[in-house]
């Protein structure tokens, strides 16, 4: 195998199924060698009978390629610091993190209670931000041993995070802070050859099949727009060498369609230069208001 990844080492997590599943053999197929990550969890997260890392492993070097499988808990500090480290000691090096694994528990706000909440805070949030300081560690002593690497991490937010979600409240809070991971990561790892970029992929899953339909093949091409393998594209580009000088953004994929997203940035604003009265300053927010772009709709609303 060979392609724009060739002799990079690339840990994805959450890659026994789904998203995860179809970059790690999209890596693979572009000369990657890849480390599998998957605990083998159910949809709620919730321990399976067997993890799928093995198969996806058995898949890549069925084709031709390289890759180990790791069954550790990523959002541990002994999880996150093994699959670094399974890197390091099978290949030698570490190159690209992609981080992708979560799970969800949709609940109104009303009946959200706080293990629902807690869970899905630990899988999106701690799941990225474990993995993510292990390898930017060894990613800076690299670069203070003079040895610069060209690395890269891809995070995984979702529309929920960028808009919000009827009925995903945690889930929308914790994609939205792994954006708000992105941007500080990208800044402060700039300075070691580290690149940090997210995407808010739809594709169908085992997370969004009761949201998309089970094809949405067009009859004339046969172009399955839900397919989860049409996102690993911009993946394995974001964390290939090619993405050379792409930080700190933000991409929807879907389909055949790729978006930068552009987040927070200032809107009308008005300046008084004093304190303004309650009455005035509600009478500035509406007439800023009246002059604003709309925010998009919150999905399900």
């Amino acid at each position: 195998m060979s392609g724009i990844c060739d002799g990079r080492v690339v840990v994805v997590t959450g890659a026994g199924r789904g998203l995860g599943r179809a970059h790690a053999l999209a890596f693979a197929a572009e000369g990657a060698r890849v480390v599998v990550n998957d605990l083998g969890v159910g949809l709620d997260g919730t321990p399976g009978p067997d993890s799928p890392a093995r198969q996806v492993v058995e898949e890549i070097r069925a084709a031709g390629g390289e890759a180990v499988a790791h069954g550790g808990d990523i959002a541990s500090t002994e999880g996150a610091a093994s699959l670094i480290a399974a890197a390091l000691k099978t290949y030698g090096r570490l190159d690209t993190l992609v981080n992708n694994a979560g799970f969800l528990r949709d609940r109104m706000l009303v009946n959200l209670d706080e293990a629902d909440w807690d869970a899905v805070m630990r899988v999106h949030l701690k799941g990225h931000i474990l993995p993510l300081k292990h390898a930017a560690a060894h990613w800076r002593a690299e670069a203070k041993a003079g040895r610069a690497p060209v690395a890269r991490i891809v995070n995984t937010s979702s529309g929920a995070g960028l808009l919000g979600a009827v009925g995903q409240a945690n889930y929308s809070a914790a994609k939205a802070g792994i954006v708000g991971l992105t941007l500080v990561a990208a800044a402060e790892l700039a300075r070691y050859g580290v690149q940090v970029n997210a995407i808010a992929p739809a594709a169908r899953t085992r997370m969004t099949e009761r949201t998309f339909a089970e094809t949405m093949a067009a009859p004339d091409t046969g172009f399955d727009a839900m397919a989860p393998e049409n996102v690993s594209p911009l993946v394995v580009w974001l964390g290939s060498a090619a993405s050379e000088g792409v930080t700190g953004r933000v991409f929807e994929a879907e389909g055949g369609r790729i978006t930068v997203m552009e987040g927070w940035h200032p809107g009308p604003t008005a300046d008084k230069g004093a304190r303004w009265t309650p009455t005035e300053a509600g009478e500035t927010a509406l007439k800023l208001l009246s002059e604003a772009e709309e925010p998009g709709a919150v999905y399900g609303a």
